[in-house]
């Protein structure tokens, strides 16, 4: 099979960031109609009352991963109420991965902030993890700060699931993290863009941003039910998948060289 990647506007992508964003948050969205407007008006209170967020230059960016329900509507109405909300769209179901790689591409902001488009990540901890990126003593090569779920609000078996598959990828990688499944993260578009991209490429972050030599801290965020709707995930799917791209993501980081950079001169 035969897959067309076209990107409109490429002078947007490559074009230095925008002055006037510096945090863009980014959400897929797959048939959450039910969920995606309670979530973006959470984000706009959080950006209106949080001390450390109130006076940042935001913006909120959906990708549509080809939904069959009522999204497409959902996010054209919302962006017509909302003037910092952009949103982009799929011609067909691409995956998660691809849909957060096409908000970052378009995002204008520096600083990425990811959520799930189901509602179970709360925005009030985007401040949690936004934090470190803007303390005085921050590390110079921070790129990531993940959320770690406490207190799970899902179904046992995929709870279950999920501590299996984190277990594993822990013992192999050797990453440091306890959930890489948390759809809510902070980082830099700079660094992000300089990691191999690949299908489920988003359960890998830390692995992949400490693979460049960047440093990776995490933070502990609650978890929520999922609003209305229903997951786009199995869980034996979700696990399946795991197995699958380990030995691959293991064979990156094996064949990663440290590269040293000393900048002799500049214009």
């Amino acid at each position: 099979m035969k897959f067309i990647c076209h990107y409109p506007g490429l002078n947007e992508i490559f074009s230095p960031r925008s002055a006037e964003i510096e945090i863009s948050v980014v959400i897929p969205v797959k048939n959450e109609a039910e969920n995606i407007v309670l979530l973006a008006n959470e984000i706009f209170s959080i950006f209106t009352t949080d001390p450390l967020l109130k006076n940042k230059k935001f913006e909120l960016i959906c990708v549509n991963d080809a939904s069959t329900d009522p999204t497409a509507v959902t996010l054209a109405e919302l962006r017509r109420e909302h003037s910092r909300v952009r949103t982009f769209s799929h011609s067909q179901s691409c995956g998660q991965s691809a849909a957060l790689r096409t908000g970052i591409l378009y995002a204008r902001g520096e600083l990425i902030v990811t959520l799930d488009g189901d509602g179970q990540n709360d925005p009030k901890d985007i401040p949690v993890l936004v934090a470190p990126f803007y303390q005085p003593d921050a590390p110079q090569d921070l790129a990531l700060t993940a959320g770690e779920r406490l207190n799970r609000r899902d179904v046992a078996s995929k709870k279950i699931a999920s501590r299996l598959a984190n277990y594993i990828r822990k013992k192999i990688l050797n990453d440091g993290a306890q959930d890489t499944g948390c759809g809510l993260k902070a980082f830099r578009r700079g660094a992000f863009l300089l990691l191999p991209f690949f299908d489920h490429m988003h359960r890998y972050l830390p692995a992949l941003f400490r693979r460049e030599g960047f440093t990776v801290l995490y933070r502990p965020v609650s978890h929520r039910p999922r609003g209305g709707g229903v997951s786009n995930y199995g869980n034996l799917q979700r696990f399946a998948v795991g197995l699958i791209d380990l030995p691959c993501v293991l064979w990156l980081l094996k064949r990663r060289k440290p590269v040293r950079v000393t900048v002799e001169s500049s214009l």
